[in-house]
């Protein structure tokens, strides 16, 4: 036993406490056996010292892991922006979280026979024409991307913004979906890609009969539009002051002072029984 306890003062030496030290903690008995086996072999081994649980980190290492996890932290807010697409219609059937209303005024109902239905992903009217599906939550900011298609004589739009009271091509904003044979007097702004009677686009990239993609970004009042991947509207709402009017003559509020929020909403005001159709729609909400 003495000569096992010189030996261990011989190899841990800087266990022993000195003046004023804690004693430092006991070995595991494994260290003991252990070294019973490498004596024998001529090998005098190193002693484990057990972890203690109250480790202290120094004022720059906490410094630096709260810098990492909040570069963590916005990576991920990050990434949720970028990922945090919503389907509009993700079921077949008629679709939830949605009403049909009466194409001049969404606070009315809409023709009797009038139904939007989800069929294989794809979304349609049915029925009678001239009406809105309208969703019934509220959009501020938000981007929202879809492919529509149109026949010979289609006509559609896409409300923005729009209160539950009216018509959202004057009460809010509409983006403009129309075959030019739907109307061949029709002015530019009434033709695909323009802002309804307002604003017409930069260039016509609508191509009749084939499925066409939209891009929309609404924020604050920015608004920019994308048609097949060219750049169609780029406008600052705050800056327009033209004023048009209804289809009963009335004038109405220029762009600048319609509202900042409400709902979104596509139409069918197809001719010749042709009805819009509407697929691979989603929105993601910046506000």
């Amino acid at each position: 036993m003495e000569e096992l306890d010189a030996s261990l003062q011989q190899a841990a030496p800087e266990l022993r406490p000195g003046r004023g030290q804690r004693s430092a903690p006991s070995l595991p008995f494994e260290w003991f056996r252990e070294r019973g086996d490498h004596r024998r072999r001529g090998i005098t081994p190193r002693p484990r010292l057990p972890l203690s649980s109250n480790l202290s980190l120094s004022r720059p290492v906490r410094i630096l892991i709260f810098l990492v996890l909040g570069l963590v932290l916005t990576g991920c807010h990050s990434t949720k922006n970028q990922t945090g697409w919503v389907p509009l219609f993700p079921k077949d059937g008629v679709p939830a979280g949605w009403v049909v209303r009466a194409w001049d005024d969404v606070s009315k109902p809409s023709p009797t026979n009038s139904v939007w239905r989800v069929e294989n992903g794809v979304l349609t009217s049915e029925g009678a024409r001239g009406c809105w599906l309208m969703e019934e939550q509220e959009f501020g900011d938000f981007e929202l991307q879809f492919e529509f298609r149109l026949g010979a004589r289609g006509n559609s739009g896409l409300a923005l913004r729009a209160p539950m009271a009216g018509d959202p091509a004057f009460d809010g904003l509409e983006l403009q979906m129309a075959d030019y044979r739907y109307n061949p007097e029709a002015k530019d702004s009434e033709l695909t890609g323009g802002i309804y009677r307002v604003v017409a686009p930069r260039q016509q990239v609508y191509r009749p009969l084939e499925w066409n993609r939209y891009e929309v970004s609404l924020m604050g009042s920015r608004l920019k539009v994308t048609l097949n991947d060219h750049l169609i509207q780029d406008i600052d709402l705050s800056t327009q002051t033209v004023v048009v009017k209804r289809h009963d003559g009335r004038d109405v509020l220029p762009l600048k002072d319609r509202p900042r929020r409400g709902h979104i909403g596509f139409q069918e005001l197809s001719r010749d029984g042709s009805h819009v159709e509407i697929r691979n729609a989603r929105i993601r909400i910046l506000d």
